[in-house]
């Protein structure tokens, strides 16, 4: 068994990184320690590298459809993580989860119709429906004893008037892996006309409990769902563009592809579809020895608030590789905790108000990094505070 080390990574600099390389034009300034956009400071499995190299060599990359064993592959992996039997033919090749999200959208809604979102979300969700002239609703996760849940209550009253309910499966940003109770609970409010689009590109993420997957659920609750996952967050893959949406009912995948193929969005990428099979055929003790690694920065993260800076509170994530920081503590105006972290600390961290109000006073950090590197940003937090006392 091969040991993988995520303390030695490659710069990433110099590569037209989002991350790395655009600070100036999202922060304003270059000297950012970048702890932002979720994707992985870490090298992907050596399989998808060597997938990767076997093609290009190759040195002729025309139009390529999906094989079969990639759907395959897929299908094997979600029986043996998720415990769910899905069929090849109820999977659907996208460019990724939010195009799918977006197709769903197209597909099943019209402008002018109601969609549901939990806040604070990943900010995509705001955007989708917005600037596509649907109308939004909002059912807030409320915060108690730093663990966050769903109001179902607020939820009955809202879900009976909307098309379509967005949910987020793990939670980004606030790190909760759902339990089937409660998936059962929303899945139960939300009619048979409401269409759930789960979004559940982290769900290889969880760490420690038991990720259920939205469209596994019986059928007079999930036979009106689309599942859309990616190895994008699981394999540090996103640049290669490869998702899936999973419909169960024919009926649904029919509008769905046609809505794709109206949209000329049919088809993939080459690399994509190379990097994915790869990807799921071989990389389960990569993903084991990440998530161990990942565990291991949270818990760093943990004690070194606990020990250093109790005022600032940690929701502790039970998947993702993101968390959710609570700075209330400090009693800072936005602009004033803005200033504190970019400018005083030199971290670049995204504002909790990028994910609704109820993120005012929270900041998000990316920690799929090596320890040093975390290590460093949390420190200059540190001196920050300390500095203004």
């Amino acid at each position: 068994m091969k040991n993988y080390d995520f303390d030695r990574v490659p710069s990433r600099k110099n590569t037209d990184s989002v991350k790395w390389d655009y600070l100036q034009r999202y922060f304003g300034q270059e000297d950012v320690l970048p702890m932002w956009v979720a994707d992985m400071d870490f090298p992907s499995p050596p399989a998808v590298s060597q997938a990767l190299e076997e093609r290009v060599q190759h040195q002729i990359y025309g139009y390529t459809a999906p094989p079969d064993s990639l759907r395959a592959a897929i299908c094997h992996w979600i029986r043996r993580k998720h415990d769910w039997e899905v069929e090849e033919e109820w999977l659907i090749l996208t460019t990724g989860v939010i195009p799918a999200m977006s197709t769903a959208l197209h597909t099943f809604t019209r402008p002018g119709d109601t969609i549901l979102i939990q806040p604070p979300v990943y900010p995509p969700f705001f955007s989708l429906v917005t600037k596509n002239g649907r109308k939004l609703v909002e059912n807030p996760l409320t915060l108690q004893n730093g663990s966050y849940s769903m109001d179902l209550e607020d939820l009955a009253g809202k879900v009976k008037d909307v098309e379509m309910l967005f949910l987020c499966s793990p939670h980004n940003p606030v790190g909760r892996i759902w339990t089937r109770e409660e998936l059962e609970q929303l899945g139960e409010l939300a009619s048979k006309e409401v269409v759930v689009v789960s979004d559940e590109i982290w769900w290889d993420l969880s760490l420690g409990e038991k990720h259920v997957p939205f469209g596994s659920l019986p059928a007079h609750i999930s036979g009106n769902s689309i599942t859309c996952i990616s190895p994008s967050k699981t394999f540090n893959i996103p640049g290669l563009k490869v998702g899936a949406a999973i419909i169960p009912d024919h009926k649904l995948r029919r509008r769905f592809v046609k809505e794709l193929e109206r949209r000329c969005l049919s088809g993939g990428n080459i690399f994509g579809f190379i990097a994915a099979e790869a990807a799921y055929s071989e990389g389960d003790e990569w993903l084991y020895q990440l998530k161990n690694y990942l565990q291991g920065n949270i818990d760093f993260l943990l004690n070194f608030f606990t020990a250093h800076l109790p005022e600032i509170k940690v929701i502790k994530p039970q998947g993702t590789f993101v968390v959710w920081l609570d700075f209330r503590g400090l009693r800072l105006t936005e602009d004033e905790l803005r200033e504190l972290i970019l400018k005083q600390a030199r971290v670049g961290l995204i504002s909790g108000l990028e994910f609704g109000r109820e993120g005012a006073g929270f900041q998000r950090i990316n920690i799929a990094c090596p320890r040093e590197g975390l290590k460093e940003g949390l420190e200059r937090i540190l001196e920050a505070v300390k500095a203004r006392e």
